[in-house]
């Protein structure tokens, strides 16, 4: 055979090679699609998962399974499938920017790994005090923290995660000398708020909205950039002296890099319709969280900065896990 025909041969292989991948892209998907968790049942990621799987699987006719897979294995398992979005995961402030900003090495690298294909929630977490504290306010509160220094003791539902870093920042934004209190959880966190064992606490708006409801805990503000139809007369930090701050959870979707572009503004696009169902949108802001539903481009610029946010202040902390 000689060089032309082989050439020729090599040129119609590669052009029915890219025939069929583009056919499947277009097809997509055609069987049925995993999204890893890596979080356990019944957390909020979890739920969130469960809610976009329901309504992936009735757009596309083709189930979409939900399998939890804690922690880093999760993500591993994530990174190293194949790049064809039969594999998803699910992406959180925890795993992609805590983690790397307090851990010293991971098995998984999220600038290099994933491609963000967009949003899907965001968990504020909020200031809150018991109901018989004597200041009502952020500006309260810092004015009589800044007359005692280290009266105060700050808890936080959680230690090297979002409540952490975003209590610290907390701190480190308003020049406060509080002593932080870090808890395995939130429940714990809550009881000790509420038997007078710490000032103040920072957590998931979802975790203390029951008990602000009751009328037994007193929120001075939110921590996102913007207010939030839970609490829509509450202040943000940001509109409480502090512009520009902001320490919250979000949730979305990444899958393998390489995965073809056209596969990822599929997902992209049908995710972005059900988040547009004002149904949708209730049963997430009935969970404690805000619907997000920015695409790859301006989810993906979020979530970097996210991690460039949280890792400087980490080490403006000195927060280093070891396990």
């Amino acid at each position: 055979m000689n060089v032309k025909k082989i050439a020729t041969l090599l040129l119609t292989v590669l052009c029915l090679t890219s025939t069929l991948q583009a056919q499947a892209q277009a097809n997509y998907p055609d069987k049925p699609v995993k999204l890893i968790v890596p979080f356990p049942p019944g957390q909020a990621t979890d739920m969130i998962a469960r809610m976009i799987a329901e309504k992936l699987t009735l757009a596309w006719g083709h189930q979409v399974i939900v399998e939890n897979k804690t922690g880093v294995p999760g993500m591993v398992a994530g990174s190293t499938a194949a790049p064809d979005g039969y594999t998803m995961t699910m992406g959180t402030s925890g795993v992609l920017a805590v983690n790397p900003a307090v851990f010293a090495k991971l098995p998984y690298d999220v600038t290099k790994d994933f491609i963000y294909v967009g949003g899907l929630a965001i968990t504020p977490m909020i200031v809150v005090v018991s109901a018989e504290f004597p200041y009502n306010t952020v500006q309260e509160l810092i004015a009589a923290a800044k007359k005692e220094p280290g009266k105060f003791n700050v808890g936080y539902g959680g230690v090297n995660n979002t409540q952490h870093l975003t209590g610290e920042l907390f701190k480190a934004t308003t020049g406060v000398n509080m002593v932080g209190v870090n808890y395995k959880g939130s429940a714990s966190a809550i009881t000790d708020l509420l038997g007078g064992q710490i000032s103040i606490l920072v957590d998931s708006m979802a975790v203390a909205l029951p008990h602000i409801r009751a009328g037994k805990l007193k929120p001075l503000a939110i921590t996102t950039l913007e207010r939030v139809p839970q609490l829509p007369n509450l202040p943000t930090v940001a509109e409480s002296g502090y512009p520009g701050f902001e320490g919250v959870g979000w949730q979305g979707l990444v899958v393998p890099k390489g995965t073809p572009s056209a596969v990822v503004q599929k997902i992209s696009a049908d995710v972005s319709k059900i988040l547009a169902d004002p149904v949708m949108q209730k049963n997430i802001i009935d969970k404690g969280m805000v619907p997000d539903p920015r695409g790859p481009g301006p989810w993906s610029e979020f979530a970097f900065a996210e991690m460039k946010k949280w890792k400087a202040a980490a080490q403006q902390a000195n927060i280093k896990a070891t396990e």
